[in-house]
């Protein structure tokens, strides 16, 4: 990365910390051979893993349960050409645990979209990366660097 690109490389625990402020990110994965992008609303557990809630009949869950995929999020602010993004990439899993399904369902975000039968969906972080656009400053509000 060049010093002067307006960028600036966000740690891991800065990347965690600004996707815990926002409710909705975006699922990449691959869909008939072709890549897919799926707007979803997300929750972080405490080890930092991705976790989506959806219908357990659902072609994500079939797409995604074992695959690598991607999870962005972001935040942008377009009067002050400021912002951030961060990309989690890893494996994905639908978790079958009673248990942990119970665990989830007290400590998850409630799905936009409820159905009868909901799973969980699981991706571990295995590179995590982010940056946030310095060229405007930073954004007032949205956990930035002060």
């Amino acid at each position: 990365m060049y010093a002067n690109d307006g960028f600036r490389e966000l740690g891991l625990r800065e990347c965690l910390r600004l996707m815990a402020t926002v409710p909705v990110g975006r699922i990449v994965y691959t869909r008939y051979a072709l890549p897919a992008v799926l707007p979803v609303n997300f929750g972080l557990d405490a080890d930092g893993a991705v976790v989506l809630r959806t219908s357990a009949s659902s072609d994500l869950v079939r797409a995604v349960n074992g695959a690598v995929v991607a999870f962005e999020t972001d935040q942008f602010d377009t009067v002050r050409h400021a912002g951030w993004s961060v990309v989690v990439t890893g494996t994905a899993a639908v978790m079958r645990d009673p248990e942990e399904h119970e665990r989830l369902v007290r400590n998850m975000p409630v799905s936009w979209v409820p159905c009868a039968q909901e799973v969980f969906i699981r991706i571990e972080p295995e590179v995590v990366s982010g940056r946030e656009l310095v060229g405007g400053g930073p954004m007032h509000g949205v956990g930035l660097s002060a």
